[in-house]
């Protein structure tokens, strides 16, 4: 299996919105989980949640590589090599 290079490429910015998804806060929604993104520090709900933000903020913009925004939890996911870290 190849080496995602995306990870050795992200940042660590803060989160944008530390108190939950952006877009759910912005219209009263609810999420399951939240993941932040390694490049601009959106939080986003995961594909769990009803609007799947994180998704959706990939697509929009291409930032490659989510982190988890779960206490306790470091992993990453790389949206375009299907890879996790």
């Amino acid at each position: 299996m190849a080496t995602c290079e995306h990870f050795s490429q992200v940042d660590d910015p803060a989160a944008n919105t530390p108190e939950g998804c952006e877009e759910c806060l912005a219209v009263g929604g609810r999420w399951v989980h939240l993941r932040r993104c390694l490049e601009c520090g959106h939080i986003g709900c995961c594909d769990s949640s009803p609007g799947k933000h994180a998704t959706q903020h990939f697509h929009t913009t291409t930032h490659p590589v989510i982190q988890s925004f779960e206490p306790g939890e470091s992993w990453r996911w790389c949206f375009v090599d299907n890879q996790m870290a």
